[in-house]
């Protein structure tokens, strides 16, 4: 998959070469980049122009596979203390998402335990993960913070991805997300949730920014959480200090938040599950006037939550908002660290094509993290994250529900997994 932004009809072409057509395909990768890709005797061509001694290359065989970018999973909470799988049974009795939350559990158990687990238990369990999206595609991963809810466990959060970025394959994009929901010690004030947001603004967004590891803030808004007002005063503040935004928006309930990101200049807004008519046509309008803000919609959320309303997948796309996809993997209500799962739910109950679903989270997913000029794309001079699938066609990759059809996984240049072929 080539190209730039995918919205509209674009997002359902996926740009494919085929041998078909053009017989033995290949892609080049040199420090770290791809230096060509096409027909296999131009790209060898070119690389022999160049002074490359191509004998000396070593070289993947993806015969009889699929050959897309590295996935990029663009919505993450990566780093957390303990597990919620006691949630599915009380939502099973009919509990709500805010009823849990109002009663201590959701969010607030999660921060209850990441607050008291160790570095190095936090470290293992972001080890364990990175290694289990890595075996899924997942080459570069935005990754919240938002389960330390005060300054001292949000920048540990934030140290903590920067530690675990420099161990790993997987390029992580920090974002913090102190403005996850208004912690124990602050919802029973009258005024708790202004006095977190002023916490918020004042102390702990100004040592994040000083920091230097997270690239956003991001702010859960959502009735019974923070309103817009609360929102757009967050991601101002961190606008002035450099943190570009991004939005938790309209997950549970219309809370206007489409609206605001494309007010804001967001560079996502995510869930939309709830999203209006006229948030779909504010961020519509937003595309329309070059200053796209990427609708990142996470279908494993909704469907572990048994919610009956997804995301509108086809009206955003048919006004033109370009969509990508995440796992929201988390503890609680997207237990989950399979993007091509998430590429199939998307297809299933988002009605969204096969093609539609692979710029999801590739070139979209890439502009969704503000790497669209670098990453998500098989082009010369993008990054050379590169996939070889075990399928000969891409609509194959969410057809096969919950397979793990990854056969290589190459990060800038560098074979990072791969598993034997079948029958070998």
């Amino acid at each position: 998959m080539a190209g730039g932004l995918r919205s509209g009809v674009s997002q359902d072409d996926p740009a494919v070469l085929r041998e078909r057509d053009l017989g033995p395909l290949a892609v080049a990768i040199r420090d770290g980049d791809v230096a060509s890709i096409g027909a296999e005797p131009q790209v060898m061509a070119e690389l022999q122009g160049s002074g490359v001694a191509v004998d000396d290359m070593p070289r993947l065989d993806g015969v009889g596979g699929t050959v897309t970018p590295g996935l990029i999973d663009a919505h993450t909470h990566l780093l957390f203390g303990g597990t919620r799988q006691g949630e599915l049974g009380a939502r099973q009795r009919g509990a709500g998402y805010l009823e849990i939350l109002a009663g201590g559990g959701g969010i607030h158990s999660t921060v209850e335990a990441t607050r008291a687990a160790s570095d190095d238990e936090l470290l293992a369990h972001g080890r364990r993960w990175l290694a289990e999206i890595l075996e899924h595609g997942v080459t570069t991963a935005e990754v919240k913070s938002g389960y330390g809810l005060d300054i001292a466990n949000e920048l540990r959060l934030l140290a903590l991805y920067r530690q675990l970025g420099s161990e790993s394959p997987v390029e992580l994009v920090p974002t913090f997300l102190g403005a996850h929901a208004v912690p124990a010690e602050h919802r029973d004030r009258a005024t708790g949730i202004d006095d977190y947001v002023t916490d918020v603004i004042e102390r702990q967004l100004p040592a994040a920014a000083s920091q230097g590891i997270a690239r956003f803030c991001d702010v859960f808004c959502e009735p019974g959480v923070f309103d817009v007002r609360q929102t757009r005063r967050i991601l101002a503040a961190a606008r002035a200090l450099g943190l570009p935004a991004r939005l938790h928006a309209d997950e549970l309930h219309d809370s206007s938040g489409a609206a605001l990101a494309a007010e804001l200049g967001a560079t996502s807004a995510d869930h939309l599950a709830a999203v209006s008519e006229d948030g779909i046509q504010a961020l519509g309008r937003a595309a329309d006037e070059g200053r796209p803000v990427v609708a990142t919609l996470l279908p494993a959320t909704t469907l572990y939550l048994m919610r009956e309303r997804h995301a509108p997948a086809r009206k955003l796309i048919d006004r033109g908002v370009p969509v990508a996809l995440g796992t929201d993997f988390n503890p609680g209500t997207s237990p989950t660290a399979s993007l091509p799962l998430v590429m199939s739910l998307a297809c299933i109950l988002l009605h969204m094509t096969a093609a539609e679903a692979l710029a999801a989270v590739t070139i979209n997913a890439a502009h969704a993290v503000a790497l669209g000029d670098t990453h998500g794309a098989l082009a010369a001079g993008k990054v050379g994250d590169v996939l070889i699938w075990s399928v000969p066609r891409h609509e194959l990759i969410p057809h096969w529900i919950g397979a793990n059809l990854v056969q290589a996984v190459v990060k800038r240049g560098h074979v990072v997994s791969v598993k034997p072929r079948a029958g070998a």
